[in-house]
């Protein structure tokens, strides 16, 4: 594997990319890029008017792979999960949500 991104379902015309992973010895090649662009067209091929995507708004990297793509920020967030969710996902979660422009 040198690139994975993960797409969800259409759901009322929006779709959602997660987990885009490339490994180390793989980075810095345009695989990441590539697998991000070629979800976003699958899910616009698949009938979404809108795809969004979480990320840390502090990562330049994966900042500047999503700008170059089309998407952009719409809203900081953090997450407190407390009690049984707490200890599965951790405590504070930071995710910023970002949307394209159709690619």
């Amino acid at each position: 594997m040198v690139s994975v991104a993960a797409l969800s379902e259409v759901v009322r015309g929006v779709a959602r990319i997660g987990e885009v992973y490339t490994p180390p010895e793989h980075r810095n090649r345009g695989y990441g890029s590539a697998v991000t662009a070629a979800a976003s067209r699958l899910a616009h091929d698949y009938g979404a008017t809108s795809v969004v995507l979480f990320t840390d708004l502090a990562n330049p990297t994966s900042n500047s792979i999503y700008g170059k793509l089309g998407y952009r920020p719409v809203e900081d967030k953090i997450l407190l999960a407390f009690g049984e969710e707490a200890s599965r996902e951790g405590a504070v979660i930071d995710q910023g949500a970002v949307v394209p422009a159709r690619p």
